[in-house]
């Protein structure tokens, strides 16, 4: 009996990590220490931020220059010159209704943000269709879209706009090689562990037919049919993340699990102290909740209401944090750091990211007052599509030639 109830305390205290709040309190407890110089390997140069921010506004302004900013969300890597592929697409398919579509866009955003880990500085793609050859997230974007568009995903030949699961799980690696073009001459990083997550999706979509498969064979866009079930009036953003978290979080690879819960994109760091089995536990779902940045926009075309978006943190990933890294807000102690090959549980990445996403929300106001907007008008989302996503591409271009991060991962395909 009192092994049961150890049990339930540390799955009810893992279920509590799977949700932004917890990513939030935990990574401004990271910055709080860091402020107190009490971090193992970053130091904060809080005097930069106001010129950082300055940086990020006329970034914004660069790219946004009516100051409308959509949300940083995989459907903005479907427009090239102005040019929406995925929007050309959708408004020439004869869609039976509102929710035909919207599963189609679930089906594709999600398949496409759990392809989108770095592919590394020499991969690209050559579309096809316009001749236009683009790498890194843009690329893996378009190639997602050319694979989704041609069927690659879908067991119905009649209907090639769909992800299934059974697909998923009989998609072989060398049929997703083909379709990113990756050969000895365009490697791509992190490209098993890919394939091995599409894997993954489909077995778990399988595995839950009440989430994915409530008004059709088991498939991504499945969610759509259970939070818009949900959301009848409105839905908040960090419930959708929820629902995101607790659906796909069979398909991560094996990393902590907690009271029988896998945690997914959750690490570990000394820093972080606890009375409970989550000491010491850093979650950031940075792919989740990109993944649940792009999944506002088909439920709101679907009629959905979706509220507190604000709700959501920013994304602990490598534009972000390479922008506070190259802008010198976070400053490595060792300055060997650069030059280390790192794994993605590395002490040290797991500081950065944490930081990474309480620094956001820090310089998020300090942007929206250069730019004279109020708070309201320019959500969180928007400001890391502007904003410091760019701005930290910008910036990493202009310190290396190839653009690369300040810091070297060793990306297994699912994170970065």
């Amino acid at each position: 009996m009192q092994s049961q109830r150890a049990d339930r305390a540390d799955s009810d205290a893992a279920l509590a990590l799977l949700s932004a709040a917890a990513v939030r309190e935990r990574a401004h407890e990271m910055l709080d220490l860091g402020l107190a110089d009490k971090l193992p390997n970053f130091r904060i140069d809080i005097s930069r931020m106001d010129a950082t921010a300055a940086f990020v506004a006329h970034v914004i302004h660069e790219n946004y220059p009516t100051l409308h900013v959509p949300l940083h969300a995989r459907w903005r890597h479907f427009v090239f010159s102005r040019q929406d592929f995925w929007a050309g697409i959708a408004d020439e398919t004869p869609w039976f209704d509102t929710a035909t579509r919207a599963r189609a866009e679930f089906d594709l955003a999600i398949v496409s943000v759990l392809l989108d880990a770095g592919a590394g500085a020499h991969w690209h793609y050559r579309d096809p269709e316009t001749g236009l050859t683009v790498g890194r997230s843009e690329g893996l974007a378009l190639a997602s879209l050319r694979m989704f568009q041609a069927g690659l995903f879908s067991a119905d030949p009649q209907d090639r706009l769909r992800v299934d699961a059974q697909r998923l799980v009989t998609l072989n690696a060398s049929e997703l090689a083909d379709g990113f073009q990756v050969s000895a001459e365009n490697p791509m990083g992190g490209f098993e562990g890919r394939a091995a997550l599409l894997s993954r999706l489909g077995r778990t979509l399988i595995d839950q037919p009440g989430v994915f498969a409530t008004r059709d064979t088991a498939r991504p866009g499945g969610l759509f049919d259970h939070l818009a079930q949900m959301g009848k009036s409105a839905l908040p953003a960090p419930d959708m993340l929820k629902e995101v978290l607790a659906g796909l979080g069979p398909i991560w690879p094996s990393r902590i699990n907690l009271g029988g819960v896998a945690l997914g994109d959750t690490w570990r760091h000394p820093a972080i102290k606890r009375a409970d089995a989550t000491n010491g536990l850093v979650p950031l779902h940075k792919l989740s909740q990109w993944l649940t940045y792009s999944l506002i926009e088909p439920m709101q075309r679907a009629g959905v209401t979706v509220t507190d978006m604000d709700g959501l943190t920013g994304l602990a990933e490598y534009r972000n944090g390479g922008l506070f890294i190259d802008a010198g807000v976070l400053v490595a102690r060792d300055t060997a750091l650069a030059a280390t090959a790192l794994e993605v549980d590395a002490e040290a990445v797991v500081e950065w990211r944490a930081l990474t996403v309480a620094l956001l929300d820090r310089i998020a106001p300090l942007v929206k007052q250069k730019l004279g907007v109020a708070s309201a008008a320019m959500p969180l989302g928007s400001i890391l599509e502007g904003g410091t996503w760019a701005a930290g591409r910008k910036i990493a271009k202009q310190q290396r030639p190839d653009g690369s991060l300040p810091l070297k991962i060793v990306s297994d395909g699912t994170v970065f």
